[in-house]
């Protein structure tokens, strides 16, 4: 992911928190901060220490990051995301992690509807 398409510093995830909504599930919730006149979405992603160690939280972050970018085409720009994940998201495989971000992105409506090509 490009460093353009991260949220990194705290004021940033600060405006996401108090002027975006959120959509959760058990295992990740999503805050959504639309931004009019960005071509892209950006992300930020929150670990607890909850969820467990250095090793657990960077392969949680590394999954939601790879999901992210395996669906870029499907997810709507002009909007800031932050990711917080829960603690069952620890225990997760990539598949499971990949069916509860796309419920979960489905419930906030950020996944656009593919456009089918004429034939």
């Amino acid at each position: 992911m490009k460093k353009e398409h991260r949220i990194k510093r705290s004021d940033e995830f600060s405006r996401v928190f108090n002027e975006g909504f959120s959509v959760a599930n058990r295992q990740f919730v999503i805050y959504v901060l639309p931004k009019e006149g960005q071509d892209f979405f950006r992300v930020g992603l929150s670990v607890s220490k909850k969820i467990g160690n250095a090793v657990t939280r960077n392969r949680v972050k590394r999954l939601i990051r790879t999901f992210f970018q395996e669906h870029e085409q499907a997810i709507s720009g002009e909007r800031d995301y932050v990711i917080i994940a829960r603690k069952p998201a620890a225990d997760m495989t990539y598949e499971q992690v990949k069916g509860s971000l796309w419920h979960v992105c489905k419930k906030a409506k950020i996944i656009q509807p593919k456009v089918r090509a004429h034939k």
